[in-house]
């Protein structure tokens, strides 16, 4: 079964009399429970594809469905219900409240999410459970992006969306992360897409979608993933 179907989706920004067209008439159909990986240069069209499927942008043109429904046509109430019970971020910058310790950043998700995980169960999960009490500007790089990445799971969403989920982690915890990110999908049965330049990760995928210049080049299934173990990192 589709979990996600782009079809003919355009996202053209305007400035004045200039035109961006950053996605360019995209046809794209993503099963559901999948450890999927977009790759592509800066500047393909990758995020625009995040942000178009995490209800953060609304497409100029064309059909989104997700899990049967169509939401290129919700209203900004609707896209932010959606939001807070299907789909799960994982953002380059972290969006950590600085007020805020490790372990309210993620219990935070208790406020929108209709089925949350455990908090400490996910912090436990990405090996910060002895630094619940910190602040975010206590910690490494590294070490926030953990937390953003234990705070989308502890949503429990249909849809997590990563954007270089491990660009600040070294090898070591690179692999923890993805290791968990690939259970999620094959236990828990997520929907996982990866958006990144590193090409490890995408030996680790069920799916390999490959951006450029806005357009879909090729959706390939790969029948023999790696695990994260395999990898040559």
């Amino acid at each position: 079964m589709n979990m996600v179907e782009f079809k003919d989706v355009s996202r053209v920004y305007r400035n004045g009399e200039h035109e961006q067209r950053a996605l360019d008439h995209v046809n794209l159909a993503l099963e559901a429970g999948k450890f999927i990986v977009v790759l592509g240069p800066s500047g393909a069209g990758k995020s625009t594809l995040l942000n178009l499927l995490g209800g953060l942008d609304s497409p100029t043109e064309g059909t989104i469905i997700v899990n049967g429904r169509d939401i290129s046509t919700l209203t900004e109430n609707e896209l932010a219900d959606y939001r807070a019970a299907t789909v799960g971020f994982v953002f380059q910058s972290y969006n950590l409240i600085p007020t805020l310790t490790v372990l309210e950043n993620v219990v935070l998700v208790k406020e929108i999410a209709p089925k949350p995980l455990g908090s400490h169960d996910m912090l436990r999960a990405v090996g910060l459970e002895d630094h619940i009490h910190n602040f975010p500007s206590e910690l490494s790089g590294g070490e926030q992006q953990r937390v953003s990445i234990a705070r989308a799971l502890a949503k429990n969403p249909q849809i997590l969306l990563c954007d270089e989920p491990t660009g600040a982690l070294d090898s070591e915890t690179g692999v923890m992360v993805l290791k968990l990110l690939l259970s999620m999908a094959r236990d828990m049965g997520k929907t996982i897409i990866i958006v990144t330049h590193n090409q490890n990760i995408a030996k680790m995928a069920d799916v390999v979608v490959r951006v450029k210049n806005g357009r879909i080049q090729s959706c390939e299934n790969q029948d023999h993933p790696l695990s994260a173990e395999e990898v040559d990192w």
